[in-house]
């Protein structure tokens, strides 16, 4: 069981930046790729990035490539989600999870989920 808990959500300008946290406990989280995902109430959940088990590959969302970054620090059992350029369409709650294969667009192939944290942005 892995668990996973999101932090640094909150209310932001347009243009603004925010980073999110999510920490993990548990199994050992150093072998599981880690995602972002977002979802509003109007629409399904969205692939935002993905990270693999060593931190050098990444794969974005089309619309938040060139403006958020994933990251991990193995030491922390953390990954990060620093965004930038922050736009209104960004607002939804945003999931952090953990899958044991590799990265995936997919959130069917992700086994544990954070319970999420809400980012809102003013424009």
């Amino acid at each position: 069981q892995v668990r996973l808990v999101e932090s640094g959500g909150g209310l932001a300008q347009a243009g603004d930046s925010l980073r999110l946290s999510c920490a993990a406990s548990g199994r050992d989280f150093s072998f599981y790729s880690a995602g972002w995902f977002r979802q509003t109430p109007e629409k399904e959940r969205e692939f935002v990035a993905t990270i693999n088990w060593s931190g050098d590959t990444t794969y974005y969302g089309d619309s938040v490539k060139g403006r958020f970054t994933i990251s991990r620090d193995k030491t922390k059992n953390t990954v990060y989600l620093q965004m930038n350029n922050l736009k209104s369409e960004d607002t939804a709650v945003y999931y952090c999870a953990a899958s044991i294969q590799s990265t995936s667009r997919s959130d069917r192939m992700y086994d544990f989920w954070g319970q999420g944290t809400q980012v809102t942005v003013s424009s």
